[in-house]
């Protein structure tokens, strides 16, 4: 093999740590040990793994489904109609799945501490690494109180503000997130488990009574089929065929943040066991999963409510809450009334659900920066659970900017505030498929074939450039409508703009301050290091499998297991 030389970590001099120099991998310590960026080993900065293949299942489903899903389609539906939201949905949804195979096959490759900022850091160039996770970590510490928020005002839906002050609810949801947190990755994992799985079963719910009604089972016994697809029809945002493309694009946007959220699932591989499995797993069920919940979704919706519905333009103006959700409006249009009720009490635990989530992201991509030397070192400390406690403690803090949402006020500023961080998922997700194109050079170069990795992206580095010209055309027209009709200086306008396209020089500052600061390089393909710390992978890989082994042979196969892998766990 040409080009490429196996070593383990312990053959790593200080002065040829595989193309890198020692600030950009690491280096020796003063005991003579070697430390890997990314890599931690050590029992005070290590993780567990603690996470089971059922848990990275449900964690990767669970951050793709949520309220983009079961409200944001409402407004999707009035401004595009039913075709353009079920063309838009498939096709960001295969976007999404290109992202997530182009991060599956890295992670299944070297599932190290540092998750995807890592990659970026070793296999393309440490400022895009260094800009990626504090850009994300950033998205996480404002999105988590914003979930939060959104769940106090779920619960308005039966508590009036004036009976019970949402920050009561806020300080509960929040005190609650934190203690399922530090408990540990174990008992983290089988809580989102179980929360995922209620989702599923609610959003499977959904589906079978959306198609029991378009098939005419409803108290009207109507059978609308496709009916609203040519009457009404589409709205136009403007005369004309701009008019017409305009409501389709606006589709796209709406789509895009509805899914945003899947890559999360990197954030997990160094605390999934047996993760050359389990990750190659996740991602390719996240296709079928992706296909079931969303393009099913939005077909049947679609079918049941015309986007001139009346009920419809009152959901599209809620913040959250059952009356937002366009499944609640089809439930009123064919007169039934209990719905409203259950689908608030699925909409508050979806929430809890993602600010849980939202907070584990957060500490574990401080704790990855940390890990790859791009944070203070006090953030990878680990506690005796692999709980890194500094780095949840610093972000649960930012948890508090929920309470800015108990005054009114404050609301409008939030929201620009929220509308700042959206755009760094679709940076996120343009920075993995660009460290994907270039491990899939430097793979060429050092002749890498497909044969030797555990999981191979299905359409390459095509596959990448093609999501990659999706997500940027996207990020670049998330705010059109600043741009469509009014004037810019005399509305809020100007401020949507600002706050909708800021990101963007915030993130070319991290990359290029970073690079200038420190003085790093991009890596070129010939020199990129794909094995140095991957044989302390392989290692525990080989532990765990003896001891699976070992167990099964001592307890016998599992009839359980056996019916779970295969027939739930395409669903569960």
């Amino acid at each position: 093999m040409s080009g490429l030389v196996k070593r383990s970590s312990s053959d790593v001099e200080k002065t040829d740590l595989g193309g890198y120099d020692a600030k950009q991998v690491g280096g020796i310590n003063d005991a003579g040990s070697v430390h890997i960026a990314g890599l931690e080993t050590s029992p005070e900065t290590s993780l567990h793994r603690g996470l089971k293949a059922r848990h990275i299942t449900m964690i990767a489903i669970g951050g793709a489904i949520g309220t983009g899903l079961i409200i944001g389609t409402g407004k999707a539906l009035a401004q595009a109609g039913p075709g353009s939201v079920f063309i838009c949905y498939t096709i960001i949804g295969f976007v999404v799945f290109l992202v997530m195979a182009a991060l599956g096959e890295m992670a299944a490759w070297l599932p190290i501490s540092a998750g995807f900022t890592g990659y970026a850091s070793r296999f393309c160039d440490p400022s895009l690494g260094f800009a990626l996770g504090w850009t994300y970590w950033f998205k996480y510490i404002i999105v988590t109180p914003n979930q939060l928020t959104a769940a106090a005002l779920v619960i308005q839906y039966w508590v009036d503000r004036d009976t019970v002050n949402p920050g009561v609810f806020i300080a509960i949801f929040l005190v609650t997130i934190i203690c399922i947190n530090y408990f540990g990755i174990k008992f983290f994992g089988e809580f989102e488990f179980w929360l995922s799985s209620f989702k599923v079963i609610t959003i499977v719910g959904i589906i079978l009574f959306s198609l029991v009604l378009a098939l005419g089972g409803g108290p009207d016994h109507d059978r609308k089929g496709f009916r609203y697809w040519n009457n009404p029809g589409y709205p136009y945002l403007k005369e004309g065929d701009a008019g017409k493309f305009l409501g389709f694009w606006s589709c796209m946007v709406n789509a895009t943040f509805a899914y945003l959220g899947t890559e999360l699932v990197g954030v997990t591989v160094a605390e999934a066991q047996n993760p050359r499995k389990t990750i190659p797993r996740a991602i390719k069920l996240t296709f079928y999963r992706i296909l079931f919940f969303y393009c099913f979704s939005v077909l049947l919706v679609g079918m049941l409510v015309p986007y001139d519905s009346k009920e419809l333009a009152f959901a599209t103006e809620q913040t959250t809450g059952a009356s937002a959700s366009p499944f609640v409006v089809a439930a009123d249009l064919a007169h039934i009334n209990i719905l409203p009720h259950i689908i608030n009490a699925c909409i508050c635990i979806f929430v809890f659900s993602a600010s849980n989530s939202d907070l584990y992201i957060a500490s574990r991509t401080l704790y990855g920066l940390a890990s790859n030397g791009q944070a203070p070192a006090i953030f990878k400390r680990t506690d005796k659970r692999g709980v890194p406690i500094y780095a949840l403690g610093f972000s649960a803090m930012f948890g508090c900017l929920a309470f800015m949402n108990v005054v009114d006020d404050s609301k409008k500023i939030f929201g620009y505030f929220v509308n700042l961080t959206t755009i760094f998922g679709l940076l996120t997700w343009i920075s993995i498929l660009v460290t994907h194109i270039y491990w899939c050079k430097a793979r060429k170069a050092q002749n890498i074939s497909n044969e030797m990795l555990p999981y191979v992206a299905p359409l390459g580095i095509w596959g990448s450039y093609g999501a990659l010209a999706m997500c940027v055309l996207v990020a670049l027209t998330k705010n059109y409508d600043v741009f469509v009709g009014g004037e810019f200086g005399t509305s809020d306008k100007y401020k949507t703009f600002i706050t909708g396209y800021l990101g963007i020089p915030i993130y070319l500052i991290l990359i290029f301050g970073h690079k200038f600061i420190m003085k790093t390089r991009g890596h070129k393909a010939h020199e990129v290091d794909f094995y140095t710390g991957k044989d302390i992978i392989d290692n525990e890989e080989n532990e765990f499998l003896a001891r699976k082994a070992a167990l099964k042979e001592r307890e016998g196969p599992s009839r359980g297991g056996w019916f779970y892998k295969n027939f739930l766990s395409w669903l569960f």
